[in-house]
Order: structure tokens, then C-alpha cells, then sequence
């Protein structure tokens, strides 16, 4: 989980007209998160069409069903194990309004609570951001990762920096998983 930033809402008018779902509205949380679920940052589309869901669950606050801060784009997967959930005095980790880094780390393909965070362990236990599927994606894309690596230190210098420069990619925002490979690349000196 990283942190994300929220654009400004491209069709408020569709949100008082009791349409959240709006394709221009989902467009815009799509790009926000790259194209991947705000909680697990698996590319959504690549198994569905991903959903505008609610933070905080229309069906327990129903005056927050059209509201932009509480939308976001997310798998059906995550969106599901959260279900209605929530809990004002424990909330989940909202990667939309704070750095999810200060609630979890993650450490191989594992997401952990930071220095026993309960919003960090909650999160991650409700929203299942360790289900075996993810887990096994995860490890595949740290597996390349790691051969990446051995291969920059068995190599040249010119193709080095190539490769190194490739493997910080991996790592950028839009990428899949880019929460688990950063903190993968961040325990290596180049």
C-alpha cells in the first residue's frame, strides 16, 4: 500500500446527481492509483474492472455515499474481505488522506503492522493484504527482482547502471506492487 494522491473531482455535478460510479469520476481514481487497487496495488484491470468503492461503507454512513474523499478505486477481492467492517474509533489505513509507511512495512512479500500499529495490523488482517494470491505474485515479481540484482553485480559498469536504472522502475509509484519492491531495493547498496 502507498500513498496516493486525490485529484480534484472531474464531475462533482454526476456525484449530486447520485452517481458516484461516473466513468469520468473513475477515470480519475484509476489514474490516481495507476491503475491499481488503493489497498493491495495489484493492477485491477488485469482481472476485472475494478470497482469505485467506499472507504468508509455507504450501507453504515449513508451520508457519505457521494462524497469524493470517501471513493476510491479498488479490486473485488479487497473490496469484498472489507466489506462492511469499518470502525470509526479503528479505522483502515486511508492511502488517499496519510502515508500508509507510518502503519505498515513490508518485509519479502509480507505486509506487517510498523512498531505495533493496530490500524496497520487491522488492515492488513480485514482487507486480507496477505491472501495466498497476492502473496504468490508478490514473491514472482521479487524473484525477477532478485535476479535483476544478482545480475547487476555479476556484470560491467556501463550495463550496471543500465540495469540498475531499470530496477528502480520497478519501484516507481506506477508499478505493481511498488510498495514491496521498494522496501526489497532499499536493502541493497548499489
Amino acid at each position: 500500500m502507498i500513498r496516493l494522491h486525490r485529484p480534484t473531482c472531474p464531475r462533482p455535478d454526476r456525484l449530486t446527481a447520485g452517481d458516484y460510479k461516473h466513468a469520468d469520476n473513475k477515470a480519475a481514481l484509476i489514474d490516481a492509483s495507476s491503475g491499481k487497487c488503493m489497498y493491495c496495488e495489484a493492477y485491477v484491470r488485469d482481472t476485472s474492472f475494478g470497482d469505485v468503492e467506499h472507504i468508509q461503507p455507504k450501507g453504515r454512513y449513508p451520508e457519505l455515499e457521494f462524497e469524493w474523499n470517501n471513493l476510491g478505486f479498488v479490486c473485488q477481492r479487497c473490496n469484498n474481505a472489507k466489506g462492511t467492517k469499518y470502525e470509526d474509533r479503528m479505522p483502515y489505513i486511508n492511502p488517499y488522506s496519510e502515508d500508509p509507511n507510518d502503519s505498515v512495512v513490508a518485509s519479502g512479500a509480507y505486509i506487517f503492522q510498523r512498531g505495533g500499529s493496530e490500524r496497520g495490523e487491522l488492515t492488513i488482517i480485514d482487507i486480507e493484504l496477505n491472501r495466498t494470491e497476492l502473496l504468490e505474485r508478490r514473491q514472482e515479481l521479487l524473484n525477477r527482482i532478485q535476479k535483476a540484482i544478482d545480475k547487476c553485480f555479476r556484470t560491467n559498469e556501463p550495463l550496471r547502471s543500465s540495469l540498475l536504472s531499470q530496477l528502480k522502475e520497478e519501484a516507481e509509484a506506477k508499478k505493481e506492487f511498488s510498495f514491496v519492491v521498494g522496501a526489497r531495493l532499499a536493502l541493497e547498496t548499489f
